[in-house]
């Protein structure tokens, strides 16, 4: 699963365990969800290290 997809899948399994009263699944959707944060901000270092290392790169075509 993408990022974005841990994160709503485990937002729903939280609230699903929240209203049921199973403390499992409350706690996996937690866990999920918090992967999918995670897995964002990766992806969004990853974008910035590469933008980054295009502007260097652009720079030093032009020297």
């Amino acid at each position: 699963m993408t990022g974005d997809a841990d994160r709503l899948a485990g937002k729903a399994k939280e609230l699903g365990g929240k209203v049921t009263g199973d403390q499992e699944l409350e706690t996996e959707g937690k866990t999920q969800h918090a992967e999918g944060k995670v897995e964002n901000a990766i992806d969004d270092a990853a974008a910035k290290v590469k933008g980054a290392a295009k502007a260097v790169k652009d720079k030093l075509s032009k020297a």
